[in-house]
This record gives C-alpha cells, structure tokens and sequence, in this order.
C-alpha cells in the first residue's frame, strides 16, 4: 500500500490549526500521509461553510502537491449559522441531496481522495452525500477528514461507507473545531 510505504511523511495531526483541536473521539487515529502524492492522483475535496475545514483542505493540497475541488451547492446555505443548520436538518430529515454546483474533475483520473468535511447533526453533510452520488470511488482510496463542533463524528463513517461501495476507507483524521453555535452563545 502506497500509504504505509513511503518513507516521507507529515502527520496531520501535527498541522497548525489554532481553531480546531485534536478529537478523543474513538474512530479517530493520527493519520500519517505521504508527502510525495503524485498531482494528478490525488485529490482533495472538501464542503466548508466556515472555512475551517477549507483550512485544513489547503494545507492538505500544498502538503500533497494535489488537486483541489471545493464542494458546492448550486443554490448555496443562508450565511446565517442558524439558518443553515435548519436548512439541513430538513434536508437530513427528508432524504434530500442537493444538486451541487458542479461534480468536480473525474475521479477516474484519481487513486486517492481526502474527502474533507464538517459534521452537520452528528453526520456526513447532505452535499456530501450528494458528490459522493455523482461518484464512483469503487476502487479508490478514501481518506476522510472530518471536523466537528463538539460531538464528535456521529455517522458520518457509516454513511461514507454506505455511499461510497468499493472504496478502500482509510483511518478517519478527525478534528474538533470551534463551532460557530458557540461562538455566536
């Protein structure tokens, strides 16, 4: 596995991300990723309303020399916190996965994905399971990089693995970021 045998590596637990901090939660490890991922083989996608997980995408891209794709609805979230969150649920409650912005460059021209996102009511974001849709990682090593407020990463990693068939999961890196909900208490 091109993941455990390289001999460079950075530990994304070692990046410096003053808003977040390393997660307890008992599904995440330190993950450890090579640093010399070839450009056109890796991708690095990620949803982010805050810009904390878009922070930990780009020091991610830069380490890796990878491919960057944000994940974007094609009607985007109300910037109120709480209008957003709202949003969601109804989304969650209802099944829906909304039509994105765009699919992103062909994941066939890629062996490894970080799929990078927030927690949204304690699992994977609906526009995540959305791209995850349009995709077929079958064969692809999936890297999940999760943040989350405060509760840890719920079902997100059942989900990934419900909607993503066929792909290898790799060890979920998992950060607790502050949340906007707080901030704005």
């Amino acid at each position: 596995n091109a993941l455990i045998n390289t001999s460079r590596r950075f530990s994304l637990a070692s990046l410096p991300m003053a808003a977040c901090a390393q997660s307890n939660d008992s599904n995440a490890a330190e993950a450890t990723v090579p640093m010399e991922a070839q450009t056109s083989r890796t991708l690095v996608a990620y949803l982010s309303l805050s810009g904390q997980t878009r922070v930990i995408a780009g020091v991610i891209q830069r380490a890796l020399n990878a491919d960057l794709f944000e994940i974007r609805t094609a009607t985007p979230y109300p910037a109120d916190y709480f209008e957003a969150v709202e949003q969601a649920n109804r989304e969650r409650a209802g099944g829906v996965r909304p039509p994105l912005a765009g699919n992103g460059p062909a994941i066939s021209a890629y062996d490894t994905l970080y799929l990078c996102f927030p927690v949204w009511g304690t699992t994977a974001p609906p526009p995540i399971r959305s791209y995850l849709a349009a995709h077929d990682l079958a064969g692809k090593t999936v890297v999940p990089v999760i943040t989350h407020g405060g509760y840890g990463v719920g079902s997100s990693l059942p989900v990934l693995a419900q909607d993503a068939p066929g792909a290898t999961l790799q060890t979920a890196y998992v950060r607790e970021c502050a949340q906007e909900r707080r901030t704005t208490e």
